[in-house]
């Protein structure tokens, strides 16, 4: 027996939803994309920050965001060009969307690194490991707002 529309709950809805991407193979090849930008953005990034933190002896949080700022036009370009490529739109409109996923990204990773380091963690280890655990928001925001079809 089918309910009627109005039957339907919200966080019913949400759920086929849910369900329904994760059953969408584009969805898995879009990720995995993302991922191998995201690598490269990682090597990119702990590359700046550990020449930033030895060679230019810059505090660990300066040179987290220097790194940052590097890392996120090498993924902004990849993710543009290849593992959104269907999706794209006024590349100053997105670029905006994709800067702000990334500066709330920043303060994620900037607050699990100085924790890590808080808790005795190596730097360069500490900033490998908040990349990370805060990719999967990164993603997020990039799949759901920054190059979301309209």
């Amino acid at each position: 027996m089918e309910r009627s529309p109005a039957a339907v709950t919200p966080q019913a809805r949400t759920r086929d939803r849910v369900g329904s991407a994760l059953r969408a193979r584009g969805n898995w090849v879009q990720l995995g994309k993302f991922l191998v930008v995201g690598a490269s953005g990682y090597i990119v990034n702990l590359a700046v920050y550990a020449f930033l933190l030895d060679v230019v002896g810059l505090h660990y949080l300066a040179a987290a965001t220097g790194s940052f700022l590097v890392a996120v036009g090498n993924n902004y370009l990849w993710n543009r060009l290849w593992t959104f490529r269907g999706q794209r739109g006024n590349v100053a409109y997105q670029g905006m969307r994709f800067f702000v996923v990334a500066v709330v990204s920043l303060g994620a990773n900037l607050l699990v690194l100085q924790l890590l380091i808080g808790l005795g963690a190596g730097k360069v280890v500490a900033q490998a490991i908040a990349i990370v655990l805060v990719t999967p928001l990164n993603f997020l925001g990039n799949k759901l707002w920054s190059f979301r079809r309209r």
